[in-house]
């Protein structure tokens, strides 16, 4: 079923964010900033749970650095907008510039909103479930890592037999440093 971007569900729904830096910012590396991103995230979500950091290769655009990704998930109480407008602004705190950057290039935080409960969001600038989680290992690979049961909304297919039909994609575990339940 299709929601509004603005719609506020009458109980906190869990949502899983992927989050993705290869840009260091005011001498942070891409792994500080995820791991201030996460701070940063567990004052936003309830019981917020963090999967380990990976690097990938980047894809539509390869000329620039791997990147470090990683995935969130936790309880939020708000419109799927909210949710938008605060993780927005978490990556312009650590130096993302939206009007500057290249289409899939370089970036010093990314912050996808893959799921938000089980709504379907289809807004010009927020489509809910993410429209190419479902090709990205990077996602699946530490989404997988927290929620290893968890299955498409749309589908009820579990996102590890996702995961299966992707050709080998290089995704390196890099830390677990992060704490794990916020």
């Amino acid at each position: 079923m299709n929601y509004s971007s603005d719609a506020v569900p009458a109980v906190p729904v869990q949502v899983v964010l992927g989050l993705g830096s290869n840009t260091p910012y005011q001498g942070m590396t891409p792994a500080v900033i995820l791991a201030h991103a996460c701070a940063a995230l567990g004052s936003v979500l309830d019981g917020a749970c963090f999967s380990s950091v990976y690097r990938t290769k980047p894809m539509y655009y390869d000329m620039q650095e791997d990147f470090c990704n990683m995935a969130v998930c936790g309880s939020w109480t708000g419109s799927p907008r909210q949710l938008l407008m605060r993780t927005q602004e978490i990556e312009r705190r650590f130096g993302r510039n939206r009007s500057r950057e290249i289409r899939n290039g370089p970036r010093s935080l990314d912050i996808d909103i893959e799921l938000f409960g089980d709504m379907r969001i289809q807004a010009p600038d927020l489509v809910i479930p993410h429209p190419r989680m479902r090709e990205r290992a990077f996602v699946l690979v530490p989404l997988l890592e927290i929620c290893p049961e968890i299955a498409e909304p749309l589908t009820g297919v579990c996102y590890s037999a996702y995961l299966q039909q992707l050709p080998a994609e290089e995704v390196r575990y890099v830390s677990d440093g992060i704490q794990r339940k916020g």
